[in-house]
């Protein structure tokens, strides 16, 4: 039998191998990369109660602005949210939410000052933290959820004049007034 050359895949350079071991190592890591493709493919998507914990009524005060937004809990299927400023007694922005499943992952749909929904889809998920990315939106691109203590945070970040820029807020437990 003679020592032949054969490109491999699995060694990515020319090597004397016999072809009957060049074709099990191809074989080999063709499956692992296919395995590695049906395992990623076939992750469920994060259950829209796994954001359970951003469920309530939050509001802080910050620069003469009284801020509030109200998450509801999950239930069939989906969490819907509303945020409001007031400036002196006046309403002066808001903002409608909402989380659902839409072709096999979460959505959160910002609808600021009633404009239509811009949706944003979860690219990141922990036990009080969430990630959600438009990355073909203007601003902003990513939105941002998690817990600090008892308090809810949430961060935007994007591009604006050329520069990545982000604003963030920090709002307590409250009731719904």
């Amino acid at each position: 039998m003679h020592g032949l050359v054969a490109v491999s895949l699995f060694y990515k350079t020319a090597v004397t191998r016999p072809p009957i071991l060049v074709a099990m190592l191809n074989q080999i890591a063709a499956r692992l990369a296919w395995f590695a493709v049906a395992v990623t493919a076939q992750s469920p998507a994060p259950d829209i109660a796994s954001l359970g914990w951003m469920a309530g009524s939050w509001s802080s005060n910050s620069g003469g602005v009284e801020m509030e937004e109200h998450w509801l809990a999950p239930k069939g299927g989906a969490m819907v949210g509303v945020h409001r400023d007031v400036v002196k007694g006046r309403m002066v922005s808001f903002e409608f939410f909402r989380i659902e499943p839409q072709n096999g992952r979460l959505v959160y749909f910002s609808s600021p000052k009633g404009i239509p929904p811009v949706p944003f889809t979860l690219v990141e998920s922990g036990p009080t933290r969430a990630v959600f990315a438009n990355p073909a939106h203007d601003f902003p691109r990513r939105i941002i959820y998690w817990k600090d203590g008892a308090d809810l945070r949430a961060r935007i970040e994007g591009p604006r004049n050329g520069t990545t820029v982000g604003e963030e807020w920090r709002w307590a437990p409250a009731s719904l007034r």
